[in-house]
């Protein structure tokens, strides 16, 4: 077999489980081996009950003391029982497992394992696994792979698959020098690939994960230097004209605030870029608020004021709209066509602007990635501006780049990177910081608190309501073999609907839903139909609202600072006051003093790097943290280590390495 070979050819996969598997992307073997789990799972030797605390992750060796319940719930049919040690009891529930009814009998002994919650003065263990003692004893010498799955596929199966291509991955070639290897402490590729997949231990598994992190690291400088090279002496066929740079003065006049010094200095540079003779290739990095978007639209507007077309690609849908909206209030005085193109148009609109855009009627379109497609066409493209760009990654931005004839590139990322690290990862663009903020942006308010001011909390968003604000709650992604990311979100809404009363209207949102489903609660958030919304990191990026000014969220300890901010930046975007209260389930003092940082500062630049002090090797059990680049595995703030190797390596090797690299 070969990484090339239909993954029918894979012993025990039939047409029926190729299709499954075909819906998680993966259709050949170089798919499969490349399909890395999400996170692991490692148990520990069982405690007592009495020691446990709100958000342990633990195994109880429990006795059933009541008999089995089963009630249908407003949502699930919940199975229920509690179990007790020599020092105290627990709660142990079930979502849609009816059959447990009959497995467990009252003076059973099991090993209870899973997350605890403390619901009233009652331990609760939601969705736990059980074991006998035999069965725990094998379990506790393993690492179990998690996988993101979809139906008709479980962990078990990726699992028997990968061990059937064992040999193909022991074939990979390594590119790397054996000196390279041994002198920089590097696991071998086809190890790593082994050990990602069926891994020994912790310690092996860390050295797996950092070689995968520097080989996506390494693919992506590669690439990086050849685009590069490809545009940096690029002629500019786009020159912005004396009259355009006047239109943009008047557009600053004419504004009802005053630009800050940050602004002002990437609006010189990109000035200076688009007149030079060379094309632009700018990254425009500020932090949250910091104001890139009205430094983008006044780009846009000088080039469209010279009589070249402009894009500007955005993650979502809702994004999409609420730029086509401002946008063309801002430009409305300068008679410019500016279109909204997103996949959920019809296609009598999305024909019109197809249309317009070929024949030159449509000088401004903003839109989603229905902007790249083969069908958009464009008579004169000459600036594309891409709204965090890390979301879109580099054959995105190539694809997009190639519907003009070589137009300058702008990207406005609010991804707090230190600089250090923004200057290899941004190695083909020149850089703009914004670092100061505009002065009626009020500071949010922060704090960071432990359960017990959960019902403070509660009577804090009322209170915002009550004065006509919005608030955001949230929820941690949890791990598949336990409650799912879904039922967390709607069981949490269900708990804060009550908790808030009729009045206020809570709703939840989460990856799982459809897109339009998606879009639909974004919008009625926004036109303030919904009063909270409970939501998982979904709404990271994708959604402005100035009038939610309040954050609350759960379980904040498991969140890397840098995405905490991130998520911290959907308040405080209008003229209230806003807060972010950090909820710290853990207790732990290393939780307590990463927490401290977000609490004491909403500089997001000086965040990052105390999250790259304080993160330490990188978490394991949840190996993707961020959304960042191309990349599975690698992630700048947990691997920072191995992308300065990269670059080390890039630099010493050169282009030896290009198409070498299997990824």
């Amino acid at each position: 077999m070969r990484l090339e070979d239909d993954i029918k050819t894979v012993k025990g996969i039939g047409d029926k489980t190729a299709q499954n598997f075909n819906k998680l992307g993966i259709y050949n073997i170089k798919d499969l081996v490349f399909y890395y789990p999400r996170s692991y799972k490692t148990y520990s030797e069982p405690v007592p009950v009495s020691s446990v605390t709100e958000g342990d992750r633990v195994a109880v060796f429990c006795r059933v003391v009541t008999y089995v319940e089963s009630h249908k719930g407003r949502r699930y049919n919940i199975t229920s029982l509690t179990a007790a040690d020599d020092t105290g009891s627990i709660r142990m529930v079930w979502f849609n497992m009816p059959f447990l009814r009959n497995l467990f009998k009252k003076g059973d002994s099991y090993i209870f394992y899973g997350i605890i919650k403390i619901k009233g003065n009652m331990r609760v263990m939601e969705m736990p696994e059980y074991f006998t003692q035999i069965k725990y004893q094998k379990a506790l010498s393993t690492m179990q792979p998690i996988y993101p799955l979809k139906s008709g596929v479980t962990n078990n199966s990726i699992t028997r698959a990968i061990e059937a291509v064992k040999d193909v991955v022991l074939s990979i070639p390594e590119y790397l020098p054996e000196k390279e290897i041994n002198e920089r402490g590097l696991m071998p590729r086809c190890d790593a690939l082994l050990q990602i997949h069926f891994p020994k231990d912790e310690a092996t598994l860390r050295e797996a994960l950092k070689r995968i992190a520097f080989d996506e690291f390494l693919e992506f400088l590669i690439r990086i230097r050849s685009l590069r090279e490809s545009t940096v002496t690029e002629s500019n066929y786009h020159v912005i004209t004396d009259e355009s740079i006047s239109k943009k003065d008047g557009f600053i006049a004419g504004l009802p605030f005053e630009l800050t010094e940050g602004q002002k200095a990437a609006i010189a540079d990109i000035e200076s870029d688009m007149k030079s003779e060379h094309v632009m290739n700018r990254l425009i990095q500020g932090d949250v608020g910091s104001g890139k978007t009205v430094v983008a639209v006044m780009a846009l507007l000088m080039n469209s004021v010279s009589g070249h077309q402009g894009a500007l690609m955005v993650p979502t849908e809702v994004l999409a709209m609420q730029h086509f909206e401002d946008v063309c209030r801002m430009l409305r005085p300068y008679k410019l066509k500016v279109s909204l193109l997103t996949g959920s148009m019809t296609a009598k609109e999305k024909r019109q602007v197809y249309s317009d855009l070929k024949s030159g009627a449509c000088d401004i379109v903003i839109g989603t990635h229905a902007i790249i497609q083969d069908s958009t066409e464009f008579k004169d493209l000459g600036l594309v501006v891409t709204d965090e760009q890390h979301r879109f990654g580099v054959k995105q931005r190539e694809k997009l780049s190639e519907k003009g004839r070589i137009p300058h590139i702008l990207i406005m990322s609010a991804t707090p990177i230190p600089r250090t690290l923004a200057i290899i990862l941004y190695a083909d663009m020149d850089i703009s910081v914004i670092k100061d903020m505009p002065a009626e942006r009020k500071r949010i308010k922060n704090c960071v608190v432990d359960t017990s001011y959960r019902p403070s909390a509660y009577k804090f968003i009322q209170q915002q309501i009550a004065e006509g604000h919005q608030a955001y709650v949230i929820c941690p992604m949890v791990e598949e073999n336990e409650i799912t990311e879904a039922e967390n979100v709607i069981n949490y809404s269900d708990d804060l609907q009550r908790e808030l009363g009729p009045s206020i209207k809570v709703a939840y949102l989460h990856g799982k839903m459809k897109e339009a489903e998606k879009k639909d609660i974004l919008h009625s958030f926004v036109n303030k139909e919904i009063d909270v919304l409970v939501s998982t990191t979904v709404i990271e990026v994708g959604i402005n609202n100035p009038n939610a000014t309040i954050m609350m969220i759960e379980n904040a300890e498991r969140f890397g600072l840098a995405q905490l901010h991130q998520l911290r930046g959907r308040v405080g975007r209008g003229q209230a006051q806003s807060y972010c209260i950090f909820i710290n389930v853990k207790k732990s003092k290393d939780s307590m003093e990463r927490l401290k940082v977000l609490e004491d500062s909403n500089d997001g630049f000086y965040i990052a790097s105390e999250d790259l002090r304080l993160r330490g090797p990188g978490d394991f059990f949840g190996i993707r943290q961020s959304g960042d680049m191309d990349f599975k595995i690698a992630d700048i703030y947990n691997y920072s280590d191995m992308l300065r190797l990269a670059q080390d390596i890039s630099l010493v090797y050169g282009r030896e390495f290009d198409g070498k690299i299997v990824l």
